[in-house]
């Protein structure tokens, strides 16, 4: 009987689960693979990931370890904490369920920590979504799991430069295009959207008619998190167009733009009140929100990615996505109110760009699944710096 190569692969937050969730499918469905889930961070969390093993369960999915790991606070102790509590927890998962490869994606501090965990446990990383650039301490985070990952799956010719640049083996770097864009290609389009308005608070949007989406995430590196959160919040009350806003991520900054919008929401700030105020949704209404939504803004890296996909108009605000490849959908813009508000006025005007090849490389899966199946050095994780 032939052994079943083992792949670990961690979850800390919905979006890498339903990004994935093509991949994770694959994996699962190869007899030659053993596909090992481990969940924890925040979609643990009642306030973050309300229902998601009962989601993940219903989609076909085994949950081996659950790490319940999340210190609350919303700041920079809190990540710190709960990055190290991770190490600890994911520590004693790894070595009970003892993987072949441990995959992990992006620049999560959670990430970082179980790829430490890794390491130490000799076990192989394969890493997606290296050699990327962001504005914030995120990129420091890519970059270091870069280092200790032995695969390298990257999403753009440019990325896969910079990741052999960083002394990896050419041998071991494989540009697949983005699972975000794979994902979203794949997803239906044409879903009912008014099941959005059962959810979260605020104005009833019809979306049928025009409508924007705002995602604006804490930027670690940088104080006035809720003051920005707060000059956004007024430039889109402003707009005559009814506004999705999501709820920030649990990043150290996240409590300030929270109280942000709880503060100018219930002192009876909203002037037009054409806001509706929504924590989540399934990845597949999120999908076709994004294809249908007439500009996207803030700071979430779907502006740069899937919308340039869709070639949906972005207002991308300040430094957090700052150094990422982008298309001509992109219109960058500081944090002052008047250049938010002329940004966005500029992009409804536009209307949709023409979609973007970017980010997009066919079978972005499947090619994934393929190279950890032959990969020659799993049994070999000692790495060595490799001389341009």
């Amino acid at each position: 009987m032939i052994s079943k190569r083992k792949i670990c692969f961690p979850i800390t937050s919905r979006v890498h689960f339903a990004r994935q969730k093509h991949l994770l499918d694959l994996l699962r469905k190869n007899p030659k693979i053993d596909l090992q889930i481990v969940v924890g961070g925040s979609l643990l969390s009642e306030k973050y990931g309300e229902h998601f093993l009962p989601e993940i369960q219903k989609a076909g999915f085994a949950v081996q370890e659950t790490l319940f790991n999340l210190i609350e606070g919303g700041n920079h102790i809190a990540m710190a904490k709960t990055a190290g509590l991770m190490a600890l927890e994911f520590a004693n998962s790894l070595n009970k369920l003892n993987p072949d490869i441990v995959l992990i994606r992006g620049d999560r501090f959670e990430q970082l920590a179980m790829a430490m965990v890794a390491v130490y446990l000799n076990k192989t990383i394969a890493h997606i979504e290296g050699g990327d650039l962001t504005g914030t301490i995120d990129e420091s985070v890519r970059h270091a799991i870069t280092k200790l990952a032995h695969i390298h799956f990257v999403t753009n010719e440019i990325s896969r430069k910079r990741v052999i640049r960083m002394g990896e083996n050419p041998k071991s770097v494989f540009n697949v295009g983005s699972l975000d864009i794979e994902f979203a290609a794949l997803c239906k389009k044409n879903i009912d959207l008014n099941t959005v308005n059962n959810i979260g608070a605020g104005y009833q949007i019809d979306f049928l008619k025009p409508f924007l989406m705002v995602m604006y995430h804490p930027v670690t590196t940088e104080s006035n998190n809720r003051l920005r959160a707060e000059t956004l919040l007024k430039v889109a009350d402003r707009l005559d167009i009814p506004t999705l806003w999501f709820w920030p991520n649990h990043d150290a900054g996240t409590n300030e733009i929270a109280k942000a919008i709880r503060v100018y929401r219930e002192q009876g700030k909203l002037k037009n009140n054409k806001i509706r105020f929504v924590t989540d949704v399934s990845p597949e209404i999120f999908v076709a929100l994004l294809a249908k939504t007439k500009a996207l803004v803030g700071n979430s890296s779907s502006g740069i990615k899937e919308c340039s996909y869709f070639g949906v108009p972005t207002v991308n605000v300040g430094t957090r996505q700052q150094g990422r490849m982008r298309g001509e959908n992109v219109l960058d813009v500081g944090y002052g109110g008047a250049a938010i508000a002329s940004a966005i006025e500029k992009q409804l005007t536009h209307g949709p760009y023409k979609p973007s090849a970017l980010y997009h490389r066919p079978n972005t899966s499947k090619k994934i699944l393929e190279t950890m199946l032959k990969f020659k050095g799993v049994d070999r994780p000692q790495k060595k710096f490799y001389e341009i």
